[in-house]
């Protein structure tokens, strides 16, 4: 049974956009279909993101459904295109989701502080040592831990000089030497499945159980997606053998899921962290995702940022979760707007924001 979409459709003239210039939005969108393939698996074992033998894939994957979307305005549906309950991979987008979770467990008190070091509350041999048992929760959300080792059979080093600009056509798994915890900031996704490893300790149980009991449930989101790990991220808990989810689609597994549940957790970030009166996210959790980190000024804690004018046609105020492919939510606080755009072309992102900002109408 599927569950029903939440926002009101309006006219967009409604919602305070100019029609023919919002349609004109929608249509790019639908017109600029992502350059991933389909099959996706066959993608990730062509070596996209790294060749063999690093490149091989321990979670699973879905072939992916056509270019969707949705835009939001005011808490109303003003536009929508394609299938927007198509359940796909979201890859890096999971990343902002865990930040969700590490959000809940500093609430609960699992995590006293972010500048707390990890090693302090969780048992875990990849938090031992000098270097990975001085990393704190700080570092592993802004991405700046320079964390080492192995983790559920991926090395940290396949990710080592990655350069987002250049996904899928420049060299990485370079060898640079490693600078001391929260000196260096670094797109890593072994680091970030760290951090994942690190939540299930505190947690002591499934994350997706978490996420679905604490912030799906609350916010009307449906039951159609899922959020998987790999086969090689099983660890043993209080007895229980649980599987640490992966906080993206690199390797397979991640959040599969569909634009109507995406927009639900862009609302909510935009209602900073509460829905129909209640608290979702901890009070001044949204603020602390959206604040720059100190050695990147476009990131926060696992969300990107527009503080800088990376998106120069969208206001600084918006913030992004973003996945390889063109998977994006974003939220812009000063337009009071949602959009959840699926297989999107990436190097199309910039011109669409603008589109849709431009739609708005004066006054």
């Amino acid at each position: 049974m599927q569950t029903p979409f939440p926002f009101e459709p309006v006219e967009p003239a409604d919602a305070g956009f100019n029609p023919a210039a919002l349609a004109e939005a929608v249509h790019f969108a639908g017109a600029h279909d992502s350059p991933f393939p389909r099959d996706l698996l066959a993608h990730l074992e062509s070596g996209y993101f790294e060749p063999p033998p690093d490149n091989a894939v321990l979670g699973n994957t879905a072939p992916r459904g056509a270019p969707n979307g949705l835009i939001l305005r005011g808490g109303r549906l003003a536009a929508r295109w394609g299938d927007t309950r198509q359940v796909d991979m979201t890859f890096s987008v999971a990343k902002s989701y865990l930040a969700l979770l590490a959000g809940l467990a500093l609430g609960d008190g699992l995590i006293g502080s972010l500048e707390d070091r990890v090693s302090a509350t969780v048992s875990d041999p990849a938090f031992a040592g000098e270097r990975n048992g001085a990393i704190t929760w700080r570092m592993l959300l802004e991405q700046t831990s320079e964390w080492e080792g192995t983790l559920f059979g991926k090395a940290e080093r396949i990710d080592r000089g990655r350069d987002l600009k250049r996904e899928g056509a420049g060299p990485k798994g370079i060898d640079r030497p490693l600078k001391a915890p929260g000196t260096y900031w670094e797109y890593n996704d072994v680091r970030v499945n760290a951090l994942s490893l690190a939540l299930l300790h505190r947690f002591r149980r499934p994350l997706p159980e978490v996420f679905a009991e604490r912030i799906t449930g609350p916010i009307g989101g449906s039951q159609e997606g899922r959020w998987e790990g790999y086969r090689t991220s099983v660890i043993e808990i209080d007895g229980r053998n649980i599987q640490s989810v992966s906080g993206g689609g690199h390797w397979g597994g991640g959040v599969f899921t569909h634009a109507e549940d995406q927009a639900r957790i862009g609302q909510l970030m935009l209602q900073d962290g509460c829905w129909d009166g209640r608290r979702v996210l901890p009070e001044g959790w949204v603020a602390a995702c959206t604040t720059p980190c100190a050695l990147n000024g476009d990131y926060g804690l696992l969300w990107w940022l527009n503080r800088q004018g990376r998106y120069p046609d969208a206001s600084r105020e918006s913030f992004l979760a973003q996945g390889a492919g063109g998977n994006v939510i974003w939220i812009d606080p000063r337009h009071d707007l949602v959009a959840v755009f699926r297989w999107l072309d990436p190097a199309a992102l910039p011109r669409m924001l603008g589109l849709v900002t431009a739609a708005l109408a004066p006054g």
